[in-house]
């Protein structure tokens, strides 16, 4: 008696299962990946636009208290900066203020992109500026 040779078509279609469900774990974890990639991209552009801008921060100018908002990249990311005199959180008491020593500053940036909450760098530096010849003095 002759035995025929090849597959069934039962042991075909669980072949086929097999291979469709080793495909779709397979495009998972690319997709997952390349999500991955992405985020780690934006991340990092957005950290470049944040040292670029804080290096340039002070530069020919005297560094005032307030706020600073803009973008980057057509609106892509955008950035929000906050300047306040840094108070030392060990000295308790206020000191007498000497307009010709220099000024500790806090810069705090803030760099976001897209909706989620973690799409986010925030910055925190301290810069010493020296004197504003200016400060003090009443414009007339």
């Amino acid at each position: 008696m002759k035995r025929p040779h090849g597959f069934t078509l039962l042991e075909v279609i669980v072949a086929f299962a097999l291979l469709a469900l080793a495909l779709t774990l397979l495009l998972g974890s690319l997709s997952g990946a390349t999500r991955q990639i992405r985020a780690a991209d934006d991340a990092t552009r957005a950290s470049l636009h944040a040292q670029s801008l804080l290096a340039q921060i002070g530069v020919g100018e005297f560094l005032q208290p307030g706020r600073r908002q803009g973008e980057f990249e057509r609106g892509r990311y955008h950035w929000d900066l906050e300047i306040v005199p840094y108070e030392d959180p060990a000295k308790r008491e206020t000191p007498v203020q000497d307009l010709s020593t220099p000024e500790l500053m806090q810069l705090r940036l803030t760099t976001r992109w897209g909706d989620g909450a973690r799409e986010r760098i925030v910055w925190d530096t301290l810069r010493l500026v020296p004197p504003d010849p200016n400060r003090g003095r009443s414009v007339q």
